[in-house]
């Protein structure tokens, strides 16, 4: 007789410190309820255009539906060359990939090897520290610092050493905001060339920067120009985040080893939609979009600073970094707020504890998403200030 037991399968060191989703439960309760969403980056704001819906329907019909080169349709590549400062070599220096996501992890796998250290920005985007944990790095986090969330320079400097292989950013910053100023790349580009380390910036956000800023790629920076690798994407640009196409710039010579591991990883992006974006989304009018999510950004600041709530407005980006303290005096964390909020209003917004290494600086924290349509954000004005003014 034989005796069944049950064993938990053996799978990898690294995949096995992977985290879920922070956000599951909450999200599963929001959709229970039918709560307007204010968590996931996913853009109400802007729309699909509908040629570019149209586009990829003709590209289907056309017979574009194998495979397309694996560094990407170069029709694509080339309107994705010229809208970059400087403009990139289609041929050579770009490669689409199936979103940023797959864009982050081959950055990250082409240039680190198992035990080497990643340096990065601490709040940030909390699928960095997945990816860095796939690929066997060790992250090294440099804390930024309330309420406008930029870092020290000497904090900065000690996070390298002799292991350092990589610096990851990411600008317009997620959750934060901020846009990195020309100094602060330049002090990050000095320490790169010090130590000889790459450096990954994601600049997905980069067609959202507010209030007269321009926002400086790591390719315009001399001394990151040779040593750095963009992450890009035109899901939130131009609002087709399920489309999956992504890029990533570097050099000739990192392009060659980026291309090979995107192949082992993916092979390519989805054929007809490269070409539909190729042919339409690039045409789009990013600088009226960019000022139109200006003008959500301080719709959304105008609630929930009027709710009580601090916040530093955002430089770039789509979200809003709140300090829920004045509300709660320490009597919530950020994760009980957000429970709190959606069962008084049926607003979801994201508990900030994941988006640090040591999510107990996250407490007092929340992220608010405002690429919405206008009209939904004056139903969260309503429901928001409404259930404020039923409290006093």
């Amino acid at each position: 007789m034989t005796h069944s037991t049950t064993r938990r399968p053996a799978v990898s060191s690294r995949a096995a410190a992977l985290q879920a989703n922070s956000l599951s439960d909450l999200l599963l309760l929001a959709r229970e309820r039918g709560a307007i969403d204010l968590a996931l980056g996913t853009p109400g704001y802007p729309e699909p255009a509908p040629d570019l819906i149209e586009a990829a329907h003709e590209a289907m019909r056309s017979g574009r539906n194998q495979y397309e080169h694996p560094s990407g349709d170069l029709v694509l590549r080339e309107r994705i060359a010229a809208t970059l400062r400087p403009p990139a070599d289609p041929e050579t220096e770009l490669t689409v990939t199936v979103g940023a996501t797959e864009a982050l992890c081959v950055a990250l796998l082409s240039t680190v090897d198992p035990g080497d250290e990643v340096v990065l920005l601490d709040p940030g985007y909390e699928q960095f520290r997945a990816a860095i944990a796939l690929s066997g790095a060790i992250p090294r986090f440099v804390p930024l610092h309330a309420p406008d969330w930029r870092f020290d320079p000497d904090e900065l400097a000690a996070a390298f050493t002799s292991r350092t292989r990589a610096v990851l950013l990411n600008s317009p910053g997620n959750p934060t905001g901020r846009v990195l100023t020309r100094q602060e790349l330049d002090w990050i580009a000095e320490l790169a060339e010090r130590w000889d380390a790459t450096v990954i910036c994601d600049e997905v956000y980069g067609s959202f920067v507010f209030d007269g800023r321009e926002p400086t790629s790591v390719t315009e920076v001399p001394g990151l120009a040779g040593r750095g690798i963009v992450v890009g994407s035109l899901s939130k640009s131009h609002a087709i985040s399920g489309w999956r196409i992504g890029f990533l710039r570097a050099d000739p010579a990192r392009t060659e080893v980026l291309r090979r591991v995107h192949e082992v990883t993916t092979l390519g992006a989805a054929a007809p939609l490269q070409v539909a974006v190729g042919l339409k989304a690039l045409s789009a009018d990013l600088k009226a979009a960019g000022a139109e999510m200006e003008r959500r950004r301080d719709q959304a600041l105008e609630i929930f600073t009027r709710m009580g709530m601090k916040i530093t407005p955002a430089e770039g980006g789509c979200f809003l970094f709140a300090d829920i303290s004045p509300l709660t005096g320490g009597r919530l964390d950020s994760r009980a707020f957000a429970h709190e909020l959606l069962e008084r209003t049926g607003v979801l917004v994201v508990p900030a504890g994941p988006c640090f290494a040591d999510p107990a600086r996250g407490g007092q924290y929340v992220r608010i998403a405002f690429n919405r349509r206008a009209e939904l954000l004056s139903e969260v004005e309503r429901r928001i200030l409404g259930a404020r003014s039923a409290d006093e």
